[in-house]
């Protein structure tokens, strides 16, 4: 039942859950961030895994989600560093249906005691796992593999004004992507530095 990977919750409510819809939930070492890994069924006929349920989940994520985007991208494509500013700021649910991706995730909480720190996470078709990220947290990933589909639901809907970018190889946080010379778009070439952010979270 997974109970040693649970994050602390009443045991009442867990009892009344159905083992949280079969899924196990990770702490990461940055408070908030989750790893989700479903029960997967299988057979002859290939499988079937229960992604997301609302109800089931709801003790652990009280998140209304409102808006779900995909997007396929190349082997060797990097996107982020990206967040959006409240009040337009979005928490993620996010996981990979064909390929895989280095998933990576930045604290911009000025009160964390992991400000300015990374994780970052393989999600693939392969493990199934998800990662939530709550808000306050900038995100990218670079893709491992070629037609890799990407997926992920937000508690906000996109506002194009309240957008922002930090750099991805910016010196300051040091991310490891693991990649040289990744496929960029012009906009995340140009993002701004982490010495030059002042955090709105």
């Amino acid at each position: 039942m997974f109970l040693n990977n649970y994050i602390n919750f009443d045991a009442n409510k867990f009892l009344k859950s159905t083992y949280i819809a079969l899924m196990k939930i990770e702490k990461t070492f940055i408070k908030d961030l989750l790893v989700l890994s479903p029960t997967i069924y299988t057979d002859e006929r290939g499988y079937f895994l229960e992604s997301y349920n609302k109800k089931k989940l709801e003790h652990i994520l009280d998140i209304d989600f409102v808006q779900d985007n995909e997007s396929c991208s190349h082997k060797g494509v990097l996107r982020g560093l990206h967040f959006q500013k409240p009040p337009f700021a979005q928490a993620k649910l996010i996981r990979v249906i064909n390929g895989s991706v280095l998933d990576v995730v930045v604290d911009l909480r000025k009160d964390s005691k992991t400000y300015s720190q990374y994780y970052k996470h393989q999600l693939s078709a392969e493990n199934k796992q998800q990662l939530f990220i709550p808000e306050g947290f900038a995100h990218g990933f670079v893709v491992l593999e070629d037609d890799t589909i990407f997926s992920y639901k937000c508690s906000k809907y996109y506002n194009k004004e309240s957008e922002v970018s930090i750099l991805w190889r910016d010196t300051t946080i040091n991310i490891d992507w693991e990649i040289n010379n990744p496929i960029i778009s012009e906009k995340d070439k140009n993002a701004q530095a982490f010495v030059d952010f002042v955090t709105p979270f």
